[in-house]
């Protein structure tokens, strides 16, 4: 290791994928990058805030291809930093909300290398707001559960059947394969005329937006052609976007 690197590590969320929503701290982090390692799910026009002769580095984490494990890229961030100083661990929307942050923090600390985490904008609140769909809103939800859909040993978390009993709006997360297996869950606890929303790559230029209710939504999805990554909202403030009135006069003309 070179006497004059002085190793460091940022953790910066990417945001949900609309390059200008990445913050302005978050600029000027990669501004002064000496490598950066980013991920399937942050847009590659960040990495122009990145000097010419910072390397970057794709390190994958995406469903279903070919990436690096977590226990790779631990050590290649670290590796990085030690041999050239200032390493951003670009990251998609926030680091701390699904994706494996602090693995990364722990990793780091244990080699003494100082670590500053940026928030980022998580696609679990972000994306509903970009479509007008509020997370929260008076009279209609006073909480919001924010869940992976699919845990490590491949099942649906269990903590979804305890937000389909609430009244809480519920977010999902990496949940599109398992869309069927959620519908039950929520029909089950009763939930058949919920309104539901999926939104396939939101705030990006290929954004698609579907919805319905519980009882229609997988239908609606293959119609469609919604393909991952997604993001699933079940609650009634999904009932607040203005194109939910046309999914209830499409139900009355059919009853």
């Amino acid at each position: 290791m070179n006497k004059n690197i002085e190793p460091k590590v940022t953790l910066l969320g990417a945001g949900p994928g609309d390059p200008d929503l990445l913050t302005l701290k978050g600029v000027k982090a990669l501004q002064t990058a000496d490598v950066v390692l980013y991920d399937a799910l942050t847009n590659e026009a960040l990495l122009d805030h990145a000097p010419a002769q910072a390397i970057k580095v794709y390190v994958g984490k995406r469903s279903g291809e070919h990436s690096h494990s977590q226990d790779a890229i631990n050590q290649l961030m670290i590796d990085y930093a030690l041999n050239y100083g200032h390493v951003v661990r670009l990251k998609g929307g926030d680091p701390f909300v699904f994706g494996r942050g602090y693995e990364e923090l722990d990793f780091a600390a244990s080699y003494n290398v100082p670590v500053t985490v940026i928030p980022g904008i998580s696609s679990s609140i972000g994306v509903p707001g970009l479509q007008q769909i509020p997370v929260t809103h008076r009279g209609l939800s006073e909480s919001f559960w924010v869940i992976t859909g699919t845990t490590t040993n491949g099942e649906i978390s269990e903590d979804i059947y305890q937000a389909a009993n609430s009244k809480a709006t519920v977010v999902i997360l990496m949940g599109l394969k398992q869309l069927s297996k959620i519908v039950e869950v929520f029909k089950v606890a009763g939930k058949q005329q919920l309104p539901a929303a999926v939104v396939q790559n939101g705030s990006t230029a290929t954004e698609k937006l579907v919805i319905s209710t519980v009882e229609n939504i997988v239908a609606k999805v293959k119609e469609e052609g919604i393909q991952a990554p997604a993001l699933l909202i079940f609650g009634e403030v999904v009932s607040l976007h203005p194109s939910f009135k046309n999914v209830i006069a499409q139900y009355a003309a059919i009853s």
